[in-house]
């Protein structure tokens, strides 16, 4: 197939586009969100926010929101042959430079400490597991994390598993931390 057989795929412009079906759908993903949030406020007046995070009203709209995006998605690229971002979560801050600009002079960011935590219960059921078999899961969990990170460019310096707080990196602090 050619570029000719797929208009919205081709490097030239489409000319008029009838955009009609993209509102249409946007417009129900609007609709959808109302709904999730007056559900959310609803459930949260209720029940703790753990309880509201996993609460199944709230679980199925975040589905169906999901799910609507990806229809979004699939009808721009139909429609326009673009790559829309359209579900990607990125903070603006208070206008504070972005972290991972290049400084004044060129120079790039340097390392900084992140941490995934998990609170985790023993086993339900008779197990032969043990809390310390968490982190053998944990370290194969981080040495995949670790291959794909290395593998988008980023270069991983160091990286550990520990149990009850995150572990201590020297020349890393947290931001957070130093706050306190």
């Amino acid at each position: 197939m050619t570029d000719a057989d797929h208009p919205p795929h081709s490097d030239r412009p489409l000319g008029h586009v009838d955009a009609r079906d993209l509102h249409a759908s946007v417009d129900r993903l609007a609709q959808a969100l109302h709904t999730y949030v007056d559900t959310a406020v609803g459930v949260r007046s209720e029940f703790g926010a753990t309880e509201a995070d996993e609460d199944p009203r709230v679980l199925a709209l975040e589905a169906r929101i999901a799910a609507m995006n990806a229809e979004l998605y699939d009808r721009v690229h139909a429609a326009l042959g673009m790559h829309a971002d359209l579900t990607t979560l990125a903070w603006d801050g208070d206008g504070a430079p972005d972290a991972d600009a290049p400084s004044g002079d060129g120079t790039p960011p340097t390392a900084e400490a992140f941490h995934l935590g998990f609170v985790v219960g023993p086993p339900s059921g008779p197990s032969d597991l043990t809390m310390d078999s968490v982190l053998d899961l944990l370290d194969g969990g981080g040495e995949e994390l670790v291959t794909r990170l290395v593998e988008a460019g980023f270069d991983v310096v160091e990286w550990a598993t520990s149990r009850g707080e995150p572990a201590d990196f020297e020349g890393f602090e947290d931001d957070d931390e130093d706050d306190r």
